[in-house]
């Protein structure tokens, strides 16, 4: 069944619990700090898995700037941040905008002078129907949100990092962009798109210094989808945590001979 908030949106599928088990310290260095004086914008970063990565970089000493719909969630992340909250900072944006979000990166640079790295964590589910059955804003809903966001978001930074001849983007794709499951058609032809769009991005910048990669989760374990599934075993679904720290990698030094993949991070479910 596609689910759509009042506003008309889907509704981002990857929602963490507000009683995020990221354990805050309240201050930087648990982790490390690989990130320390770099600039991250998380797109969706108040969300499921997007909460979970911003608690991440943060945690490893980054700035991080976040777009987020509801300001509780944005309320909720800072407050999980704990003392690392005076590195955050959030912006109200529709990302399938192309004004808004140029205007958002205009906005970071003049902040900071600089971006490291992007993570677009943004994405919307909608299933439990065939094909015939999807209707026409269903299917543009998802091209939208899990494709379109990524498109305009790319071309925003992209030439920003060529200026700096570094950087890492990371697009959140889905199993189902490789394991196409009857009645989720809309949902998984624009995952697909997003992967091949992005596998492209990444031949375009061969030998540029600046990296794209995308990951291909399950079902994350949130509360949402706890709610939508109470039947199901949550102890095989992904954790928003385990995901965030294959993303930390991919943005970092450490993997700067991984370039155009799409990493599975489902386990053996």
């Amino acid at each position: 069944m596609a689910r759509f908030n009042s506003a008309g949106r889907a509704r981002i599928d990857c929602r963490l619990d507000a009683r995020s088990k990221f354990k805050q310290s309240g201050h930087k260095g648990q982790m490390g700090e690989r990130f320390s004086e770099k600039v991250v914008l998380i797109a969706g970063g108040t969300g499921g898995l997007g909460r979970g990565v911003s608690l991440a970089f943060l945690e490893e000493g980054a700035k991080v700037v976040v777009t987020y719909r509801d300001q509780k969630e944005f309320d909720a992340l800072e407050r999980a941040a704990g003392g690392n909250s005076s590195s955050l900072a959030g912006h109200v944006v529709d990302v399938t905008n192309e004004a808004a979000v140029n205007q958002l990166v205009e906005r970071v640079l003049a902040k900071y002078g600089q971006l490291d790295a992007v993570v677009n964590a943004v994405g919307a589910y909608a299933g439990g129907m065939t094909l015939w059955e999807t209707e026409p804003k269903v299917f543009e809903q998802m091209l939208a949100l899990n494709l379109r966001s990524g498109y305009l978001i790319s071309r925003s930074v992209v030439p920003v990092m060529l200026k700096q001849k570094r950087g890492a983007i990371i697009n959140v794709a889905s199993k189902a962009a490789v394991d196409h499951a009857a009645g989720a058609a809309a949902y998984a032809a624009s995952k697909a798109a997003a992967v091949a769009m992005m596998d492209s991005l990444a031949a375009d910048l061969k030998g540029t210094g600046v990296r794209v990669n995308s990951i291909l989760p399950s079902i994350i374990d949130t509360e949402a989808n706890r709610k939508a599934m109470p039947g199901a075993d949550f102890a095989k679904w992904p954790k928003a945590q385990e995901i965030a720290r294959v993303i930390l990698f991919l943005c970092s030094d450490e993997s700067k001979l991984v370039h155009g993949a799409a990493v599975p991070v489902y386990g053996d479910t």
